[in-house]
């Protein structure tokens, strides 16, 4: 008996241990983050490392300091995004546990908890940039269809996705954001507390996905395998899209006048940017590597690298 119970102990130990580091980092929006600060549009909001402005042709300092602004900006906008199809499934996923482990149970509603105060925070910034950066700026994603859109997918898929995007959020704070000096003081003060509540997060966000992929048989998760990449080819599109407003937001604000050629130029690096923030670092993170070969077949794997790669391909 005590053999069949370890597993089951050592899971609620885990989930207990989430929850007592979700209320350790616990913070507010207004008195922790914002303090009565402004975004500082002097200074950089996303580094060079993430908005890759340093590759863009032709432009001097301060344009390359609008593109990290403009990126910054687009940068919270998805991850506002994203949080109302994460929000919704952890909400359903969640359900499996209330009749079984409660701190398991806590746990998720924890994370769902912190993922609406995340909305509110992204709404909030966005007002803030909207204020201070020259109007013309457009977002123009419907949060609700995408989550729909996403939510039509097998849990499996959905739960991935979650874990990559989860996974280079933490990269991209520990590796890009936290030591630059010459970002914009609360855009990276934003990214440090969103950061706190995501390292608790994509934790749970492995366990869910291990415990839901026990119940799938190999064809079920085949489909999920497909379920996962359609969704990357979603997320592509709405990059694409917000590749062609961002760029041509730069063109028309940025104080000089910008040839066809060169706006076809920006859209490709914009584009170029976007995915490797939203994707390729997601998918080359080598956590994600790991848990993604010790669940699916070296087949499903190679299909997996071979979607990933006409992204990457030029005009792909």
């Amino acid at each position: 008996m005590n053999a069949v119970m370890r597993p089951i102990e050592t899971a609620t130990n885990r989930y207990a241990d989430i929850v007592a580091a979700s209320k350790a980092v616990r913070w507010d929006i207004d008195a922790d983050v914002i303090r009565g600060r402004q975004f500082d549009r002097a200074r950089r909001y996303l580094p060079d490392s993430l908005s890759l402005a340093y590759e863009f042709p032709r432009l001097c300092e301060p344009e390359r300091v609008f593109i990290s602004q403009i990126q910054g900006r687009t940068y919270a906008n998805v991850f506002g995004l994203v949080e109302r199809f994460i929000t919704a499934k952890q909400l359903e996923v969640g359900r499996e546990h209330a009749m079984g482990d409660q701190h398991a149970l806590e746990a998720m509603i924890r994370f769902s908890d912190e993922e609406i105060k995340h909305q509110a925070l992204f709404r909030r910034i966005e007002s803030m940039m909207a204020q201070t950066m020259p109007d013309g700026y457009r977002f123009d994603v419907d949060a609700d269809a995408v989550a729909r859109a996403v939510l039509d997918k097998s849990t499996w898929a959905v739960l991935l996705l979650t874990l990559h995007i989860e996974l280079f959020v933490q990269n991209h704070y520990r590796e890009s954001i936290a030591d630059q000096g010459d970002l914009s003081e609360l855009f990276r003060d934003v990214f440090l507390f969103h950061w706190k509540d995501e390292c608790q997060h994509v934790v749970l966000d492995e366990m869910e996905l291990r415990r839901h992929d026990r119940l799938l048989t190999s064809g079920q998760r085949d489909g999920a395998v497909d379920d996962f990449l359609a969704l990357v080819t979603a997320v592509d599109g709405i990059l694409q899209m917000q590749a062609k407003a961002d760029a041509d937001y730069f063109a028309t604000r940025c104080g000089r006048g910008v040839s066809g050629e060169e706006l076809a130029v920006l859209v490709t690096h914009f584009l170029r940017a976007y995915r490797w923030q939203y994707i390729f670092s997601g998918a080359g993170h080598p956590r994600f590597q790991r848990i993604v070969t010790s669940l699916v077949t070296p087949a499903q794997m190679e299909r997996m690298g071979e979607a990933l790669a006409t992204l990457r391909q030029p005009g792909g």
